[in-house]
């Protein structure tokens, strides 16, 4: 581990002399919220906040940082749900920020490429590809918050995971700054390239332990010509695996995301995110969110999306549906199903369980888990959703009414081990999409453990055998 001395002010000399006054934080109240995880579950400290502004000079600090033995934490829209980018508490950390990575290199619509630094959001990214015709077929809750960098660096899924599968699956090539500064650049716009290991997967869902990704050329695919959405309510999530089945069945290639969510989810939507409104004539105790697309005008998923829901209505699959007539109906119910994690936020205290199962397992895996947590602390609030589609769940624990917020965090590994061991029933992972951070390290030995786990480590000390980039977290 590396030396835990605050940094020398000698060092952020030097570093401010590379990225000037703008690119070095060093007050308290602009470097504090750097320091704190969007759930609040962690407060760091950190004596500097660096923003190079390209990659020659985020690479000339890392090695600044890897001379002195300082330890960096790569941050990118600090979005993390597990405390993956922020700095431990005795402020020995610097924070490095690629918020002013922020340019889009290129855009290629023969070759489909999208290049793009990493300190642009999800949101900009989409919507420059879109200014082109094309599609980014990436898309998160934070997408507005979330950049690039980030994104990979924990191999984000989302909601269009069931079609296009996860970042990974969207990265030709990577252009990173390893712990010693140097620069490895892999920005091939290649569709078949088999010299060698394929390095960018390495970084790829690393959370910033290997290197620091600073650019990445992704696929893009045609946008849209054809959308359409709808809301349904169901009795369970056997109903909503159905209806799922059917739809495949019918056309699986058009299925772009396949949400489910509770009725309680839904109802603290309803309570607390201003403009939800639900479009159905009476509440469900299970939603779906289907939506449909195509890169042809004359694909007839309207008539499709009627006619699955006509039958699944008759044989009481479906209680009942709403089907978006016009772009605002869309992005209406699509709210319904993004605010889900911050209304949990306002509604009280959280403990998350990113989990994943075998599409098929889970409605055994919800009811089965549902039952251990509320055997395990009685009252608990049980709040499932997620990417039905592709199995990922987001099975989420509500503090009970009336309890106090601290003890019921208290009794998040308590929580977490219960889901996790009807996780392992059902063959699952207990982090899907979210990555490990700072939250999980303590499970990987269990789960990971073995000659797998002594790779990860091997890997690590390899690459990074100061073990400079961010110290603490992925493994234990």
């Amino acid at each position: 581990m590396p030396d835990t001395a605050l940094p020398a002010t000698p060092l952020l000399d030097a570093i401010r002399a590379i990225v000037g006054d703008r690119g070095l934080l060093t007050e308290s109240s602009d470097t504090a919220p750097y320091s704190e995880d969007w759930r609040r579950l962690y407060q760091g400290r950190t004596s500097a906040v660096v923003r190079p502004g390209t990659t020659e000079e985020l690479a000339a600090v890392v090695r600044l940082c890897a001379a002195a033995g300082t330890a960096i934490v790569p941050q990118g829209g600090n979005t993390s749900m597990v405390g993956g980018a922020v700095p431990n508490e005795d402020g020995s950390e610097l924070v490095l920020s690629t918020a002013r990575l922020n340019r889009v290199r290129e855009i290629d619509t023969a070759d489909m490429t999208l290049t793009i630094e990493a300190g642009v959001t999800l949101k900009a990214a989409q919507l420059a590809a879109a200014d082109r015709g094309c599609l980014l077929p990436l898309s998160i809750s934070s997408e507005g918050t979330a950049q690039i960098g980030g994104v990979l660096a924990v191999n984000a899924g989302g909601n269009n995971t069931v079609r296009y599968g996860n970042a990974r699956d969207l990265v030709l090539g990577l252009e990173v700054v390893l712990p010693d500064g140097s620069v490895w650049n892999g920005l091939r716009r290649l569709r078949k390239d088999n010299t060698g290991y394929c390095l960018r997967q390495l970084f790829v869902g690393s959370e910033g332990t290997l290197g620091i990704i600073t650019a990445a050329v992704l696929k893009l695919v045609p946008q849209p010509k054809e959308i359409a959405v709808a809301l349904c309510g169901v009795e369970n999530p056997e109903a909503a695996l159905a209806l799922f089945s059917r739809f495949q069945a019918h056309d699986a290639a058009s299925i772009s995301a396949f949400e489910l969510m509770s009725g309680l989810g839904m109802s603290f939507v309803l309570k607390h995110i201003p403009g939800a409104v639900l479009p159905l004539e009476a509440p469900a105790p299970f939603y779906v969110l289907v939506e449909l697309a195509s890169p042809r005008p004359d694909a007839g998923l309207r008539g499709m999306l009627e006619s699955v829901l006509e039958q699944a209505l008759t044989e009481g699959t479906v209680l009942d549906a709403a089907i978006a007539e016009s772009d605002a109906q869309r992005a209406a119910i699509w709210k319904l199903r993004e605010e889900h994690s911050e209304a949990q936020k306002r509604e009280g205290a959280s403990v998350k369980n990113d989990v994943s199962v075998p599409v098929s397992k889970v409605p055994a895996f919800i009811g089965k888990a549902t039952a251990a947590c509320e055997a395990l602390l009685p009252g608990v609030r049980v709040v499932p959703f997620g990417h039905m589609g592709d199995g990922n769940i987001h099975f989420n624990l509500e503090q009970p009414v009336g309890s106090d917020a601290a003890w019921f965090l208290g009794q998040d590994h308590a929580i977490m081990d219960a889901v996790n061991d009807v996780v392992r029933e059902y063959d699952g992972s207990f982090s899907a999409e979210h990555g490990i951070g700072k939250l999980k390290p303590y499970m990987m030995p269990d789960w990971r453990g073995g000659a797998e786990l002594a790779l990860m480590q091997r890997i690590k000390a390899a690459i990074d055998p100061a073990g400079i980039m961010n110290p603490g977290k992925v493994l234990p």
